[in-house]
């Protein structure tokens, strides 16, 4: 290490594990709950809506949302939450982690409550209603991805860092479990306080008046976790990093890093200022140097995620129709509305018991052991062998008696998206780029990420269409089946692979070590090799 490493960012990197590391993960962890919570919570309810607002009399089956309308619900929050990413991503940089972090949270609250009230005289003016602040939901959504991960990154020691970012992460997997389970509550009450037969035998009355209420209760839960951290989050003190590095306050980084480690810290404000006047420490996003520096980083973190989520959103949008194809969730026209709610809920519940908790948890326990690039090379090689030995005998899995077995395959999937790509993506871009940039830069690669979802959220709601155009959803064109779709998704897996020898290993090393912001000008090149993309 340079010997310009200023001692309040050292005390940091080699701060045994506290209360205060805690603390900070359940904060910033509880923001990734609601995350979760607000964007997977639609997948349960998106048939509910169909019929309640598209009910067609005399059709032999409930109504569905039209294509577009399917979409825009399904999609409209990623659209907000990729603004949301760039934005509040470079305002990080430009106000500080702290002061962006209330506003974000704020946005969130408000956003969920509003969209379980979108209320309107037409199905076109509620679903309309409903986009809308669904953008706006996700654009507060988007600006907790980089905040999050940059704020948890500065206050980590180095020893443990990876596993306090992922365990920040790693809470989405609750709120992915928790969403299945307020979902299941909420409808198992109401199927058992209002009656109703199922579609095939009363059409009309398989959906209660009362239904509209479930799926606007289910959403609206959402605002409840993210609005308990207020208070919390505005307690936290600007990161160190940011204070001294980017603020050049190196006073108020020692007296407020004095209080939360508890130790007596030295203001160096001459050395602040000596790493203030490096040419390393100046150079801008757009300049021919960061391109230089980390150029092929921002290309692969961004490149990664982006394909990731491609595959990770696309299975979770269509996963109800994947358990409709094996039978775990009947013909929509044996059961009622609410019931429905009910199926399609027991299985996400299961699939993210079984397969999305656990996952997150092990790269938690993982990866400040075997590293950032091994999980995310090994996430993508088992996501591409799994996706490909569920897609190709597809007819065999189908078969009732193959049931558990497509289950478990399907879930190993998740359990090595999760347990893989899913968390090191939101890890590596936190840590490797300038403190300076290091918000900007994240949100760049959870936007191209978000980017990715889209196509999945978008794309796949077509292309899962049946071949047989007698077999497709109301509305929808033929596509190219589910199967092929998984093929595809198997495809995609593998190019991941290829684009995280892109991405650096920066397991045990501090962020000035990774990023040169202490070192000498002549040192400096060197500082960027060791921050090579496949580990030696």
């Amino acid at each position: 290490m340079a010997g310009d490493q200023l001692t309040v960012l050292n005390a940091l990197d080699v701060a045994k594990t506290q209360m205060y590391h805690f603390t900070a993960i359940v904060i910033a962890g509880m923001g990734f709950f609601t995350d979760a919570y607000d964007l997977f919570c639609i997948s349960l309810v998106t048939k509910l809506l169909g019929r309640i607002y598209y009910h067609v009399d005399g059709h032999p089956k409930p109504g569905t949302l039209p294509p577009g309308v399917a979409a825009a619900v399904n999609g409209v929050a990623f659209c907000g939450t990729l603004a949301g990413q760039l934005f509040f991503g470079w305002l990080g940089d430009k106000m500080g982690r702290k002061k962006v972090y209330g506003i974000t949270l704020i946005l969130m609250v408000v956003a969920s409550l509003a969209s379980g009230l979108s209320f309107s005289s037409s199905p076109k003016g509620v679903m309309a209603t409903l986009c809308f602040f669904r953008f706006w939901l996700g654009f507060g959504i988007g600006g907790d991805y980089p905040l999050s991960a940059t704020i948890m990154s500065e206050y980590a020691n180095k020893k443990t860092r990876g596993a306090f970012i992922a365990a920040v992460f790693a809470m989405q997997g609750f709120g992915i479990l928790v969403g299945g389970i307020v979902a299941l509550i909420v409808a198992t009450a109401f199927d058992n306080k209002f009656k109703a037969p199922p579609y095939a035998d009363n059409a009309i009355a398989s959906t209660v008046p009362q239904a509209d209420y479930v799926w606007r209760i289910i959403l609206m839960f959402g605002a409840i976790p993210a609005a308990l951290t207020y208070y919390w989050r505005m307690k936290m003190p600007e990161t160190a990093r940011y204070t001294a590095l980017v603020a050049k306050n190196a006073k108020q980084a020692a007296a407020d890093m004095s209080k939360v480690l508890q130790v007596e810290i030295e203001a160096e404000e001459e050395k602040v200022d000596k790493i203030a006047q490096k040419g390393n420490n100046s150079f801008g996003l757009f300049s021919r140097e960061f391109v230089k520096r980390h150029g092929i980083h921002l290309f692969g973190t961004a490149s990664t995620w982006f394909l990731l989520d491609i595959a990770f959103y696309s299975q979770n949008l269509f996963q109800k129709d994947i358990f409709t194809g094996i039978g775990w969730i009947p013909p929509a026209a044996t059961m009622n509305a609410i019931h429905e709610v009910y199926k399609i809920a027991r299985a996400q519940t299961l699939i993210a018991l079984c397969s999305t908790v656990p996952g997150y948890w092990f790269t938690v326990f993982f990866i400040d052991i075997i590293g950032r690039f091994a999980i995310q090379m090994m996430g993508f090689l088992m996501m591409t062998i799994f996706m490909f030995a569920v897609a190709i005998p597809y007819d065999h899995w189908t078969k009732r008696e193959n049931r558990i077995g497509f289950v478990a395959m399907y879930s190993l999937t998740f359990f090595f998206a999760n347990f893989g790509p899913n968390a090191t993506t939101f890890v590596v871009p936190a840590e490797i780029f300038p403190a300076r940039l290091r918000s900007t830069c994240h949100g760049i690669s959870a936007a191209a990420g978000k980017a990715g979802a889209m196509v999945g959220a978008f794309g796949f709601l077509y292309a899962a269409q049946s071949t047989d155009p007698s077999k497709t959803d109301a509305g929808y064109p033929p596509g190219i089946g589910i199967k092929n779709s998984l093929i595809m998704l198997g495809c995609i897996n593998f190019a991941g692979m290829l684009c995280t020898l892109c991405v650096p290993e920066s397991k045990g090393k501090s962020l000035e070590e990774l990023t040169g912001e202490n070192e000498d000008n002549d040192e400096t090149g060197q500082a960027a090799t060791t921050a090579r993309t496949v580990p030696v």
